[in-house]
């Protein structure tokens, strides 16, 4: 059981890296949003294993699950917090 979770860390943080490697840095606030949805995935998909490690009962898979958890959660967050400041700037200005 830990192993597979290792390989699916492993492999996130790859494809991750990857990911992001490959994107012009004058489209990464544009892309936000989208990668927002898959960022939604990835916390579907760190609860799933988590529970799995939790029906196993496997302490080591429980804890790296919740950080998984965790840390996917922080990424949407700030990912919606960064588009709503991207989108702000396009907002028109009201004079006062």
């Amino acid at each position: 059981m830990v192993i597979m979770l290792i390989f699916v860390f492993v492999i996130a943080a790859f494809l991750g890296l990857e990911l992001i490697a490959k994107v012009p840095s004058q489209l990464h606030t544009p892309l936000m949003s989208g990668t927002n949805a898959i960022s939604g995935i990835t916390v579907v998909g760190a609860m799933s294993i988590t529970a799995i490690a939790v029906s196993v009962g496997g302490l080591l898979g429980q804890i790296l699950g919740f950080f998984a958890i965790v840390f996917a959660t922080i990424n949407v967050v700030g990912g919606y917090l960064v588009t709503d400041r991207m989108l702000g700037m396009f907002k028109k200005k009201v004079d006062k």
